[in-house]
């Protein structure tokens, strides 16, 4: 597949060029030489259908703006910014594409950092890690609300239910009937609690995807997910849906270096950033921020 007929080129209008900066460098990256290459999934569409505000569509640029501000200093992996997926007037069209981009950049065995848009975008994300590696790969939500592109991946068997990690969860913001689902598919639950009772947020995960993989965390092929109403609203007001109470910033970020350090991760996404009702681009920033750590190592 020609990717780059189905992707549009990051705005650099928006970027700053200054010197020093991540910005003064990107036009010169190169994709065959990449070692991450950045997607943006510029659409909101299911988010507006389920009432839930409109703006992530946004999202992608607006970060693109916040990471390209930032200085190089600790940068010392390759990346390339494919820009955003082509969105069409079908959808489902759109998500063929989409799809189709991903498993291309993956058969070039690059690592993928993909910007939403909404949190639907998963399901294409794992149906394209299914269509690369079958049945057999971790895949890792975090959220406080249950994923529903996850529980079609487990419906579809494109993901073997002990495979799949669900974190951050709230109860109050969900349904028993989706927490028996998982339950009866063996999915593995790990709510907000659960992942806060050992004082660094990613040791608690890692130790329990360690009991079950302790053989294949190192080789075994992973894709995270990374919903940003996880994130207490204090620290990222600008989702589709806030919280009061959530991750920190810094426990985010620690998760996100936990990704970031697991050789075999494939996709690290970031969903449902709503610029609109950002506060100082912070959310944006902090997406930001999360990008740069990966690509620092």
């Amino acid at each position: 597949m020609d990717i780059f007929s189905q992707t549009t080129k990051p705005n650099f209008e928006l970027i700053n060029r200054a010197e020093g900066s991540l910005g003064e460098f990107v036009a010169n990256g190169k994709y065959e030489t990449a070692e991450i290459v950045i997607l943006g999934f510029p659409s909101d569409e299911i988010i507006k259908q389920n009432g839930n505000r409109a703006g992530a569509a946004l999202a992608p640029d607006k970060i693109r703006e916040e990471f390209y501000k930032f200085t190089h200093f600790g940068i010392n992996r390759k990346f390339f910014d494919l820009g955003n997926t082509i969105i069409h007037t079908d959808l489902a069209e759109t998500y063929q594409v989409h799809q189709e981009i991903i498993l291309q950049v993956l058969k070039d065995q690059k690592r993928l950092i993909i910007l939403g848009g909404g949190n639907d975008l998963s399901y294409l994300s794992g149906s394209a890690m299914s269509q690369a590696f079958g049945q057999e790969w971790l895949g890792v939500n975090i959220s406080s609300h249950f994923s529903k592109s996850h529980l079609k991946l487990l419906n579809e068997k494109k993901l073997k239910s002990e495979y799949f990690y669900e974190g951050g969860f709230q109860n109050h913001l969900n349904s028993v009937t989706h927490f028996k689902q998982l339950q009866n598919f063996g999915a593995n639950l790990v709510s907000l609690e659960q992942l806060r009772s050992q004082e660094n947020i990613n040791v608690r995960l890692r130790d329990l995807m360690r009991e079950q993989f302790i053989h294949h965390t190192s080789t075994i092929n992973t894709m995270f997910s990374f919903d940003l109403q996880a994130v207490r609203a204090s620290d990222a007001p600008g989702t589709t849906v806030t919280s009061p109470i959530g991750l920190r910033s810094g426990e985010f970020l620690n998760l996100v270096e936990f990704a970031r350090n697991l050789v075999s991760s494939k996709i690290i996404e970031f969903t449902e950033v709503n610029p609109n009702f950002d506060i100082d681009n912070t959310t944006a920033k902090l997406v930001a921020i999360a990008i740069h750590r990966i690509c620092s190592r």
